[in-house]
C-alpha cells in the first residue's frame, strides 16, 4: 500500500493521543507494531492477510498496514478498530468458515511468524484542531 511515512504517523498518533484524558473521546483503534521472525515475511503477511479476510466476513473494516522503510527496527505498523465481544465473537466464527485457527492456537501460529509486537491503545483519527475544541481552547 502507498503511504506516508509511517514514523510520522507513529509520531502523530503518539502526540496527538497524550492529550488529557477529558480531550479523548471519539473511536478507539489498536496501533500494533510487528517484527517479523528471520525468514517469516511472507508467512507473517499471508497470516495477516487471513485476519483481514475473516474480518471482512464479519463485517469489521480492514486495518490500515503501513511497511517499514527506514528508520526503526520494525516492519509493520497496523491500525485496526477496537472491537467489541460479539464482533469478536463474529470474527472467530467467520475465520473457522474460512478454515483458519481461532483462539489460543491462533496466538501460538502468529508467534512462529513474529520476533516481537507491541499493541497500543489509541482513540482516533482525529487531528490537533479537534482536541483544542473539546479542550475549549482555540
Amino acid at each position: 500500500m502507498g503511504y506516508k511515512s509511517a514514523a510520522a504517523a507513529v509520531a502523530a498518533i503518539m502526540f496527538a493521543f497524550s492529550a488529557p484524558a477529558q480531550a479523548q473521546d471519539g473511536p478507539r483503534a489498536i496501533v500494533s507494531l510487528y517484527h517479523a521472525a528471520p525468514g517469516q515475511q511472507v508467512a507473517l503477511l499471508k497470516w495477516l492477510a487471513d485476519q483481514d479476510r475473516a474480518a471482512a466476513a464479519a463485517g469489521i473494516p480492514k486495518s490500515q498496514m503501513y511497511v517499514h522503510t527506514s528508520g526503526d527496527s520494525w516492519d509493520y505498523l497496523i491500525i485496526a478498530p477496537v472491537t467489541t465481544e460479539a464482533q469478536d465473537k463474529a470474527v472467530d466464527a467467520a475465520a473457522q468458515r474460512l478454515g483458519l485457527s481461532i483462539g489460543p492456537r491462533a496466538s501460538i501460529e502468529f508467534r512462529k511468524y513474529i520476533l516481537t509486537h507491541t499493541d497500543t491503545m489509541s482513540q482516533g483519527p482525529t487531528s490537533a484542531a479537534d482536541i483544542l475544541a473539546r479542550l475549549g481552547e482555540k
